[in-house]
C-alpha cells in the first residue's frame, strides 16, 4: 500500500513544482509589467528590487491553479491508464491512490493561507517602500506621459512640465476619514521628495484653494507648501492601515479596537443629538455638522465590516487548494482522458463559472455588511458539496 502511495505523491509533486516555476514566472512577468505601466519612470534597478515583493502575489494566485493541474495530470493519465481499475480487480481500495491528493491539498491549502497574508501585508508594503523610495522620478514621470498622477492621499493633473516646473497644476486632496476634498488650482508647482522623512512636498506659487462641496475657496498669490507623508501606511499601527494591508495576526485586535471606536463615536453623536433635542436646538440637527458626522459614522462601519470580513477571505483564498482538489480529482477520474488540457478544461471551466463569482460576490456583500464575515465561504462550501458527491463514486469499491 505504501509503494502505490508514494508512486503518486511523488509524481503529484513533481508535476506541481515544475509547472507552478513556469506559472510563476509568467505571473511575476506580467506583475513586473504591470508594475511598469502603473508607474511611469521606474528604472530597471527599480523594478529589480521590487520583485522580491510581487513574487508572494504571484504565488498566491499560481498555486490554487497549479494544484489543479497536478491532480488533473496525475488522475486523469492514471485513469485513462485503466490503473484504477487494475487496483480495485487486485482487491487494494482507490482510497489508497486518492487520499493523497487531500492530504497534499490540506497541506497546501495552509500554504495558500500564509501566501494570501504574506502577499497583501509584507509584499505590498515592500513594494511601496521601493516606489515610495523613487516617488519623485516616478511623480515627474506619470505627468510627462499622462498629464496626470494621483496616491491615495492625493491626485495631481497639469497642462504641461517646463523642466520641473509644473504648468497650470491642480491639485485634489482627498482625506482618509471621509472628509470633503480641497482642491487647489495654481499657476505653477513644483514637486520635492524627503526620503528621510519619507515625504512629498508640492510648492505652488498664485494659488485658489476650493472647499469641499460648499463653493468657499481663498486666493492668494504667495507660494504655499503642502506636504504629505507618504510613509505612514508604512510606519504607522493597525489602526491607520487599510485592512487589507494589515497582517492576519492583527486583525482581531484591530477588528476589536475598531468596534469600540465606532461604539465610542455612536454613544458621543447620540449624546449631542440629545442634547440639542433637550434644548430645543433642533435647528442645530440640520446643519452641515452632522452630514460630516453621518460620514465619518458611514466611514467606520465600513471599515469595522472590511476587518472582520478579511481573515475569512484569506483563509477561503487559502482552502480554495483543497477545494479545487476536491472538484478536480473525481472529474478526472470519470472523465477518463489522457487528454491532459481536456481533462483540466473540463475541471476548472465550473470552478471558473461557480467559484470565483461566488467568492467575489460574498467577499462584496460582506464588506458593505449585508451578508456575515463567514459568508466568503460560499464557495469553498460549493466546491466541496460537488467534491463530496464525485468522490462517492471514487472510492466505491
Amino acid at each position: 500500500m505504501g509503494r502505490f502511495t508514494q508512486y503518486v505523491t511523488l509524481d503529484m509533486v513533481k508535476v506541481f513544482l515544475f509547472t507552478l516555476t513556469g506559472v510563476t514566472f509568467l505571473l511575476l512577468l506580467l506583475g513586473v509589467v504591470q508594475e511598469a505601466s502603473q508607474q511611469a519612470g521606474l528604472r530597471f534597478g527599480t523594478i529589480l528590487r521590487i520583485l522580491p515583493y510581487l513574487l508572494p502575489n504571484a504565488l498566491r494566485f499560481a498555486v490554487p491553479a497549479t494544484v489543479l493541474f497536478a491532480v488533473c495530470s496525475v488522475y486523469g493519465r492514471m485513469s485513462a491508464a485503466n490503473e484504477i481499475v487494475a487496483l480495485k480487480s487486485l482487491g487494494i481500495s482507490p482510497a489508497v491512490v486518492v487520499n493523497p491528493a487531500l492530504i497534499f491539498g490540506f497541506l497546501i491549502s495552509l500554504v495558500g493561507v500564509w501566501l494570501n497574508d504574506l502577499a497583501v501585508s509584507w509584499g505590498q508594503q515592500g513594494i511601496q517602500r521601493v516606489v515610495v523610495a523613487s516617488v519623485e522620478e516616478i511623480a515627474y514621470g506619470m505627468l510627462r506621459a499622462h498629464n496626470t498622477y494621483a496616491t491615495q492621499q492625493f491626485s495631481i493633473s497639469v497642462r504641461g512640465l517646463d523642466d520641473r516646473t509644473l504648468i497650470d497644476p491642480i491639485v485634489t486632496v482627498t482625506p482618509d476619514n471621509g472628509a470633503p476634498s480641497l482642491t487647489i488650482i495654481a499657476e505653477t508647482a513644483q514637486l520635492s521628495f524627503h526620503p528621510d522623512a519619507g515625504e512629498l512636498t508640492i510648492s505652488l506659487t498664485n494659488y485658489t484653494v476650493e472647499y469641499g462641496d460648499d463653493d468657499a475657496e481663498y486666493r492668494d498669490e504667495g507660494t504655499l507648501e503642502k506636504t504629505f507623508a507618504l510613509l505612514d501606511d508604512l510606519r504607522a499601527g493597525a489602526s491607520s492601515k487599510r485592512p487589507s494591508r494589515i497582517a492576519l495576526r492583527e486583525l482581531v485586535g484591530e477588528s476589536t479596537v475598531q468596534q469600540a471606536r465606532l461604539e465610542n463615536l455612536q454613544r458621543s453623536y447620540a449624546a449631542d443629538a440629545g442634547y440639542h433635542l433637550l434644548t430645543g436646538d433642533l435647528d442645530a440637527l440640520t446643519k452641515t455638522s452632522w452630514r460630516q458626522r453621518q460620514k465619518d459614522l458611514d466611514f467606520h462601519q465600513e471599515r469595522l465590516h472590511r476587518l472582520q470580513t478579511e481573515p475569512y477571505r484569506r483563509w477561503a483564498n487559502g482552502f480554495s487548494c483543497l477545494g479545487f482538489v476536491l472538484v478536480g480529482v473525481p472529474l478526472a477520474v470519470r472523465f477518463r482522458n489522457a487528454d491532459l488540457m481536456t481533462t483540466f478544461g473540463v475541471c476548472f471551466l465550473p470552478i471558473l463559472i461557480a467559484y470565483y463569482p461566488l467568492l467575489m460576490f460574498a467577499v462584496d456583500r460582506a464588506k458593505c455588511g449585508a451578508l456575515p464575515p463567514y459568508s466568503v465561504w460560499l464557495g469553498n462550501v460549493v466546491l466541496g458539496l460537488v467534491g463530496a458527491f464525485g468522490w462517492r463514486h471514487v472510492v466505491k469499491f
